[in-house]
């Protein structure tokens, strides 16, 4: 094998470490863009560390004027001749500055993290709103999840490296109120596993006979991947059992490394749902009328893991990638 550019014993492993200089403590981190290379949090270290180490929010009042700054930007209040601010714990409840809107497709350091919004987040006593990403526990994120003044808690990674997503938020009406006043929660103690899915109505026999064409092109599509070696490169190490619910009845999706099955009814062992009122959604998809995404920031599907969104990127490629085989 040709030697690469980087040789592997340069390439630092994803990690934060703190240095000592004299009598203060600094927090180091590893960092990856063009190459690699290690960067300090200088004046900001006390803020990132009390993230790693402490699960506590720092922020910086001015004994002058009182105004409180979250994250601790600046050492010294530039309204009052420069005064020393003085650092202090924050609570982790706070309200959305503004409505954030939802990241679908980010690119290759953060596609393991989307759907996620980028907001500021106001903390109670606060006087400047904390830049953060948010997310949801009821299944995958849409823009209507969050607006402008909903109440939310700051929950903290389990594994935190002193970086600003070592905490992210979540509407404080999906914590239970048992752990709504708990400090430093992190994101293992909220339920990510059990999201209530939505009511379908009753089938009507115009809904039932669209899930049967809906299941017949789906059919027809999964038999079509197993010829293109297009679909099957989209789907290629990628393994999953989708359980698909909509008014007009169930089917399963299971694939399987390069494959496509579709079984009707009810599946064992799915890794996530989708539901749809209509299941016209998916004759959309195969006919280029609309993507799976896009019925999903629309809410016209649901998702029940947020992080299952990249399974919807691939499943979206397939129609495209098929016909372009036979092109």
């Amino acid at each position: 094998m040709a030697d690469r550019v980087i040789p592997l014993h340069m390439i630092p492993d994803v990690a934060s470490e703190s240095l000592e200089v004299g009598e203060e403590r600094y927090l180091q981190s590893n960092e990856a863009m063009f190459t690699f290379y290690k960067r300090t949090k200088g004046e900001l270290s006390p803020y990132f560390l009390a993230l790693r180490d402490r699960k506590v929010i720092l922020g910086a009042k001015c004994p002058k004027c009182g105004l409180i700054r979250v994250p601790p930007f600046m050492l010294y209040c530039p309204d009052c001749d420069f005064e020393a601010l003085e650092s202090l714990e924050m609570p982790d409840l706070g309200v959305m500055n503004s409505t954030p809107p939802v990241t679908y497709f980010g690119h290759s350091l953060f596609q393991h993290q989307v759907p996620f919004g980028r907001g500021r987040v106001l903390l109670d006593g606060a006087d400047t709103a904390l830049p953060i990403l948010v997310y949801t526990t009821k299944g995958v994120l849409t823009p209507r999840v969050f607006s402008k003044g909903t109440r939310v808690k700051v929950i903290f990674r389990d594994e935190r490296l002193g970086r600003p997503t070592d905490i992210f938020a979540v509407p404080l009406d999906e914590v239970p109120e048992d752990k709504r006043n708990v400090p430093g929660l992190q994101e293992s103690a909220l339920d990510w596993e059990s999201p209530v899915e939505p009511e379908l109505p009753p089938a009507s026999q115009a809904v039932k006979k669209t899930q049967e064409a809906v299941l017949s092109k789906i059919s027809d599509l999964a038999a079509k991947v197993s010829t293109s070696s297009r679909a099957q490169k989209d789907l290629a190490g990628w393994r999953r059992k989708v359980q698909v619910k909509t008014a007009g009845g169930s089917f399963g999706l299971v694939i399987d490394d390069g494959r496509l099955e579709v079984r009707p009814g009810q599946i064992e062992g799915a890794d996530f749902v989708m539901v749809a009122r209509d299941p016209a959604v998916f004759s959309d998809w195969m006919s280029f009328k609309g993507s799976l995404t896009n019925a999903i920031i629309a809410e016209k599907l649901w998702i029940s893991v947020n992080k299952e969104f990249i399974t919807v990127f691939k499943l979206d490629r397939l129609p495209r990638s098929i016909k372009r085989t036979g092109e």
